[in-house]
């Protein structure tokens, strides 16, 4: 693959800047966010300008129990060959958990999830990589993620998981030097001793990102300056190899265009010292071959493996997002800051998709959202997230009309439907958007209330 450079997450609330951001050789746009066939004008302008861009997945969840989705795989394949790009990148993360492997109710996160750094989960997941390598029409590059949570009784180190892994698959790295040093912060792990085990021959890119730490957590923010320390982690990469592109994500709270344009001169200021030191150069070289190359596919992890993975993941996933009871060897209070992180990311996320809500409901919308999702698991996407939230608001009790004032304040503070103004334009809102699809059964009752509510008052 060719040198890519230094780039940026495109995002479409940065789009000006990022075209006018000096010295730009590339950028990088979450897959998900784009569609193939009305690609955003400034997307297209860059790409006519010879500017690489690289869809970067985010729900494979290639680290699951389950084998991978066949449509996100189309997906991600005809993204890649929309933007002529040189390679697709994925996380190694479970998104989600549960279904008919287990026998349990399905869940998603909504988040990137960590495996377990054990022979099943390795198994599944290398033979997941090769499916999906398969389907892909580019190379795949895997991204090692920030983690809150660490699993009990973890057999490889993450330098040593992430080598076999590209042993055995020879797909390539997007090393995240943001997230080794979360890991480093979260869970003691020494991103140096990382650097030293993994393959660094593999590595396609490298993300760096900011955060803020907070009562002895980092949190992979992407909302903050990147700071002094993600920057010393680069530099040891550096130290080691030349990266043959670095990219600065920032995912929200954007700021001036004088400050995007600062960062990226920093990271370019770090890879310039290990070129001035003499140190590791040309790391766009071949990867290593990978063991059994040339042998066939990777033997199909058993089935009992993906069970036993799929059954820790879904226990997990479901004492995170369900309220159902740690299970053992877990630190409960990182779950309780990592329950909390999902629940917030919900929050932001489905105000993004639907931004209707949080201007219908006003400032009680995020205590409201966090209310129901202390009980209300998402189990699909995030719009229909949004869909069943506001389902939930309008199914609940308005109470007697006759309430004294400070009653009813009481209760628009518990319901922030419950002022019949607003009630009536989430209903119109969300009316609008649950057909023609079929209707679940609970959506079905609701509409039947609401319809024979409207003739007992028309009576």
């Amino acid at each position: 693959m060719d040198k890519l450079g230094t780039g940026i997450g495109w995002r479409p609330e940065i789009a000006d800047t990022v075209a006018q951001l000096p010295g730009l050789d590339w950028v990088e746009v979450v897959a998900e966010n784009i569609c193939p066939g009305h690609l955003p004008e400034p997307l297209q302008r860059l790409r006519e300008r010879g500017i690489t861009v690289i869809p970067h997945g985010v729900s494979l969840g290639l680290g699951g129990a389950e084998r991978p989705d066949p449509e996100r795989l189309a997906s991600l394949a005809e993204r890649a060959e929309t933007l002529g790009a040189p390679l697709v990148t994925e996380h190694i993360a479970f998104v989600r958990a549960g279904g008919t492997l287990t026998a349990s109710p399905r869940l998603e996160a909504g988040h990137l999830l960590p495996v377990p750094r054990t022979r099943d989960a390795l198994d599944v997941l290398c033979e997941n990589v090769r499916i999906a390598q398969d389907a892909l029409p580019v190379p795949l590059a895997l991204e090692n993620i920030a983690a809150l949570i660490s699993w009990p009784g973890e057999e490889m180190s993450e330098g040593q998981f992430l080598a076999e892994l590209v042993e055995r698959t020879g797909v390539r790295l997007l090393i995240d030097v943001a997230n080794l040093h979360t890991n480093h912060v979260n869970r003691g792990e020494d991103p140096a001793k990382a650097l030293d085990e993994l393959p660094v021959e593999a590595i396609a890119y490298v993300h760096v990102a900011g955060g803020v730490e907070k009562d002895g957590v980092w949190h992979d923010s992407h909302a903050h300056p990147v700071t002094r320390p993600v920057l010393d982690v680069l530099a040891e990469l550096r130290s080691r190899i030349d990266p043959p592109g670095v990219l600065l994500e920032r995912d929200e709270d954007f700021p001036a265009a004088q400050e995007l344009a600062g960062e990226l001169d920093a990271i370019r200021g770090v890879l310039e010292a290990g070129r001035d030191t003499g140190t590791a150069a040309g790391g766009a070289g071949p990867v290593r071959t990978p063991r059994g190359a040339g042998r066939g596919p990777v033997a199909p992890a058993e089935e009992s493996a993906r069970q036993r993975v799929g059954l820790t993941q879904a226990s997990l996933l479901s004492a995170l997002v369900a309220g159902t009871p740690a299970p053992e060897g877990f630190d409960r209070q990182r779950l309780c800051i990592q329950s909390r992180a999902l629940a917030a990311k919900r929050a932001d996320v489905v105000a993004k998709v639907a931004p209707e809500l949080p201007e219908i409901l006003g400032t009680a919308y995020r205590s409201a959202f966090l209310g129901y999702a202390q009980r209300h698991p998402m189990t699909g996407g995030y719009r229909q997230d949004a869909l069943e939230f506001a389902e939930y608001l309008l199914a609940l009790p308005t109470g007697p009309a006759a309430a004294t004032a400070s009653t009813a304040a009481k209760r628009t503070a518990r319901n922030p439907v419950a002022d019949p103004a607003v009630r009536r334009r989430l209903d119109t809102w969300w009316l609008e958007r649950s057909g023609p699809t079929p209707l679940p059964a609970g959506r079905f009752a609701r509409m039947l209330h609401t319809a024979l509510r409207g003739r007992v008052r028309a009576a």
